[in-house]
């Protein structure tokens, strides 16, 4: 019995911001340009947390092809703005591997409320819209990535 082999290039992928397509790309892409399959804008392939409303969020936790780390925040928290810098570290470590959602709960309160966040900033990595993980609070930089590793 012969198995039919097929080369397979290896690809990452996307959330477009605009419309909120995932988009799969190849990792050999020449100058690590790309356009949107659905609405034909340019794609952000730095892994950048991307700001999202209920139903984006709700869509893409959902949907998402790869685990998606949601930072619930505000902007008055100062932790917060603290982590900002780390979370953004990180989600561009993973680029492609994970996607990274920033949640304001004063502007959007109802996803922190479904799930009984009761402080922020508060982390959760989700994966096929399943609740994977938990971290209330701020960690270091490498212990927030050793979390993160157990995930992605």
């Amino acid at each position: 019995m012969e198995s039919a082999l097929r080369c397979v290039t290896p690809s990452s992928m996307y959330r477009c911001a605009r419309c909120g397509a995932f988009n799969r790309i190849p990792s050999d892409r020449p100058n690590g340009e790309a356009v949107c399959g659905r609405c034909q804008v340019a794609l952000d392939l730095s892994g950048a947390p991307q700001n999202v409303d209920t139903a984006r969020y709700s869509h893409a936790v959902k949907n998402a092809p790869v685990p998606v780390l949601v930072d619930f925040w505000a902007p008055w928290c100062g932790p917060c703005r603290a982590a900002a810098p780390m979370l953004e570290q990180l989600a561009k470590r993973h680029a492609g591997r994970l996607l990274v959602l920033k949640v304001n709960t004063d502007e959007d309160p109802q996803p922190s409320a479904d799930l009984g966040i009761q402080g922020i900033p508060t982390f959760v990595v989700f994966r096929d819209g399943v609740e994977q993980g938990r971290q209330a609070g701020v960690l270091p930089g490498a212990q927030m990535g050793e979390w993160l590793s157990r995930f992605v």
